[in-house]
């Protein structure tokens, strides 16, 4: 007996990577983070003032600076995070470019970047770029949360650099070449076959590079922004509470690196699917 209703494996796929699936990825993510920033208010008011023998009163009378400073943690690595995936993309196409120029430039950004601490990277782009785009007639003006910005998306760009490099080179060479014999450019062959599937292959050392982005966002305190370790810093210096300040500074870190995780496990697992 036959039956007019398409079989299971006739059915289209649904792709865990369509524009649909990835907003509605977004919106749990955002609204994970603005429950965690209650919850972690709630709690650090409602802090004993005596835990052990620690004195966390400090931390519950500052519990809506703490919560400010990781907001202020989460948008310095979210910004960054982002910019860093756009440096990374081109500096990993020019780093396998045929074009000469084009890899000896992505080599030496490359070089430049994991050669120097990141840092001095973030002390560069507060306190010398002014000088130098005062010098060149430049109208830029970067504050504090933008200079960290830079140079965090640069140095984590630099990383993802390599690691789309490799994704690329790791997609097999046949692919490159049907493409080509079907008339496909070079530049449609990378942006239609290669450098999609290379994305997929690169999702959890990308992931990783977000969540280290996210602790090294704390060298943004050598600047004056108000993330996490400086406000946990100006709280201690004041109360001389160091133990539960820096106990506090650790759980809210651990919290937002979970939280990240846990997205990041679900997006690595989405993207999965949708290369098979």
């Amino acid at each position: 007996m036959t039956t007019d209703e398409p079989s299971a494996s006739a059915r289209p796929a649904r792709n865990p990577t369509s524009g649909l699936s990835l907003l509605g990825w977004l919106l749990g993510a955002a609204a994970a983070f603005y429950l965690l920033f209650l919850l972690i208010t709630l709690v650090l008011r409602h802090l004993p003032g005596n835990v052990l023998g620690l004195d966390f009163g400090p931390v519950r009378q500052n519990a809506d600076l703490f919560v400010q400073a990781a907001q202020t943690t989460l948008y310095l690595t979210l910004a960054s995070g982002a910019f860093g995936l756009v440096v990374g993309v081109v500096m990993g196409l020019a780093r396998t470019s045929g074009v000469l120029p084009f890899r000896w430039l992505g080599g030496v950004f490359v070089w430049l970047i994991r050669g120097t601490p990141l840092l001095l990277q973030i002390l560069f782009a507060y306190n010398a770029l002014p000088l130098i785009f005062q010098a060149l007639h430049l109208h830029v003006q970067l504050d504090d949360f933008w200079s960290a910005v830079l140079a965090l998306s640069f140095n984590v760009g630099a990383y993802n650099a390599e690691v789309i490099r490799a994704g690329i080179q790791a997609v097999p060479r046949g692919q490159a070449e049907a493409a080509r014999s079907l008339g496909l450019t070079g530049a449609q062959t990378m942006q239609s076959i290669v450098l999609p599937q290379a994305l997929r292959i690169v999702v959890p050392p990308l992931v990783n590079n977000l969540v280290a982005l996210l602790k090294d966002s704390s060298l943004a305190s050598v600047i004056g922004i108000l993330e996490l370790v400086n406000q946990g810093g100006r709280v201690s210096s004041a109360t001389f509470q160091f133990i539960p300040v820096y106990l506090t500074l650790g759980a809210v870190y651990l919290a937002l690196t979970t939280v990240l995780t846990l997205f990041t496990d679900v997006l690595e697992k989405r993207v999965r699917v949708a290369g098979r």
